[in-house]
């Protein structure tokens, strides 16, 4: 069947026709179509399989494209061959010839690729000790026999190693059983000695190893058993994590004050050191950061530190990549950054002087003592020591705007139910601060302050009428309750102004037939004690039947 590609596109009747034949030739009802060497081609093979890619088409119908081509074929032979090494086209010459090698005199290489030691004087000069000529084979290999790692691989090199590491491994287990012989005591632990020392001299040696059959027992046995500090299954080799022994007492089992060190019970861990009372070298455990701040841990950290400062200043330090580097610079940044503080100190000393005053305090004076405040207990507890630092959050802590020196929200006033700043109680968010005038200023504006007034102000002084209007609007005593003290003038002043309104209302009510309401009633202004009393006589001698009514005696 020919190709689409190249037959060109065909059209709609010979593609009808195509079908046809391909449907004929499943069928059998049709002869089946013969490739390039008269061999008839299966027609149920798949189209993707039968039809040849575009750069291997040849317009007739083949399957060539599908079978291995004969010089495949022969390169599969010479997978297993190899140069014949060690053999050698004949005995060596007697003399040097014209175009030889001239270092070793062979004829089948050139001075530069001989691979012989480089002669002080090469044989094309001395004539003495030519190399005979090597056997020069011309190997075509296959893409598999190219990048095959074994190609030639003797395995009898391998046994001749083997034989040789046995054989040096008998010879000096020999030679330790003719030492321990040769002890002319009888004591054990002498004759153990003798051969742990040569136990020892075998692991130091470090051109062979060691095969003895104690040492491989320790091994096998070493590679099984568990490391200490996590399960490691050898045959998985799944790590199960276990970060104590079992018969290690727990972190949080040290020390049961609910006050000690924080233990994180996800991560295990216990950063601070649960006795503190205790010096971290005699503790059991002094915490996770006794780690992190002890041994060679503080100088990794600040050459990490000098790395990435270095980095940012658009230096190439890099930590990882180079650590020699990064160990060589931070050690010359430290020689500078000290030699400059003495250059600082002696400049400024010999400007300023003062150096009488720099001179260290004596030992007794420096030893065993600390600027850190403590408390102790007779028992020897820390009852109060040096606090905690507090964890802060993302967001800006503590930071205090127009002078202020407290933050928004750090006072209430009850009176007015809203939130102010307690350095001036001002309940203005974003406002100035006026310190403690601004507290006096809120305090004189309270009704409290108002209330409160001196005794010795006159009766006829108007402020002192204002703030008795004040106190009877503001104070929880109202009108006519309590102890009253009523003015005599003003009281008779009230009274006349009660009956001629009681008159003048009256009349209206006469003409009109409708009552006018009081002056009380209306509410049209403050109300005074004196008023109230006026009010009530005129109303109990008005309405009330039994006002004017005197008892005679007489029945």
């Amino acid at each position: 069947m020919a190709s689409a590609s190249a037959i060109g596109k065909l059209s709609r009747e010979e593609f009808r026709r195509q079908k046809d034949l391909d449907a004929a030739r499943k069928a059998g009802t049709a002869p089946a179509a013969l490739d390039e060497e008269g061999k008839p081609i299966n027609p149920h093979i798949p189209q993707y399989i039968s039809q040849a890619p575009w750069y291997l088409d040849t317009g007739a119908p083949s399957l060539s494209h599908q079978r291995h081509t004969q010089e495949e074929n022969r390169s599969s032979d010479k997978l297993d061959s190899w140069y014949a090494r060690g053999s050698f086209a004949g005995p060596a010459a007697k003399k040097y010839r014209k175009g030889a090698c001239e270092n070793c005199g062979a004829m089948t290489h050139k001075k530069q690729d001989c691979l012989e030691r480089p002669r002080k004087k090469g044989a094309k000069y001395t004539g003495k000790d030519i190399a005979p000529d090597e056997i020069v084979q011309d190997m075509e290999l296959g893409y598999a026999a190219k990048r095959d790692r074994w190609n030639g691989y003797d395995a009898s090199e391998h046994k001749r190693i083997y034989d040789e590491y046995a054989a040096v491994e008998a010879a000096r287990q020999k030679l330790r059983e003719e030492e321990i012989d040769n002890q002319t005591t009888t004591d054990l632990a002498a004759v153990r000695k003798v051969a742990r020392a040569g136990k020892s001299e075998k692991k130091d040696d470090a051109d062979f190893g060691s095969s003895d059959e104690e040492d491989e027992d320790e091994e096998k046995y070493a590679d099984a058993a568990d490391a200490v500090g996590q399960k490691l299954d050898t045959k998985t080799r799944i790590t199960v994590r276990n970060l104590r022994i079992r018969e290690d007492t727990a972190k949080y089992l040290i020390n049961l004050d609910p006050s000690s060190a924080y233990y994180d019970p996800k991560t295990r861990s216990m950063r601070d050191a649960p006795d503190k009372d205790i010096p971290p070298e005699e503790a059991k455990f002094a915490g996770e950061n006794f780690f992190r701040y002890s041994g060679e841990a503080p100088a990794v950290q600040q050459l990490q530190l000098f790395a990435w400062q270095a980095a940012s200043r658009g230096n190439d330090v890099h930590l990882n990549a180079n650590p020699t580097q990064g160990e060589k610079l931070h050690q010359e940044f430290k020689q500078k950054r000290e030699e400059l503080k003495e250059t600082s100190k002696e400049s400024i000393l010999a400007k300023y002087g003062g150096e009488e005053y720099l001179q260290t305090a004596p030992k007794e004076l420096l030893q065993g003592q600390t600027e850190n405040y403590v408390e102790y207990s007779r028992g020897g507890q820390i009852i109060k020591g040096r606090e905690r630092a507090k964890a802060r959050s993302k967001y800006p802590e503590d930071v205090f705007i127009n002078n202020h020196t407290a933050v928004w929200g750090s006072w209430y006033d009850p009176s007015s139910g809203s939130w102010g700043y307690a350095c001036c109680h001002s309940i203005l968010h974003l406002s100035y601060c006026s310190g403690q005038a601004g507290i006096e200023a809120t305090h004189a504006s309270t009704a409290e302050a108002l209330l409160a007034s001196p005794a010795d102000q006159s009766e006829d002084d108007p402020a002192e009428t204002s703030k008795q209007k004040v106190q009877q609007n503001f104070s929880k005593k109202r009108v006519g309750e309590g102890d009253v003290k009523l003015d005599k003038k003003l009281l008779a002043q009230a009274l006349s102004d009660e009956k001629k309104r009681a008159r003048k209302d009256d009349d209206e009510h006469d003409r009109s037939g409708k009552r006018r309401k009081g002056a009380l009633e209306s509410g049209s202004h403050e109300v005074t004690e004196e008023e109230l009393e006026a009010y009530r006589m005129q109303k109990r001698m008005t309405e009330d039947p039994m006002a004017n009514y005197k008892d005679t005696g007489e029945f």
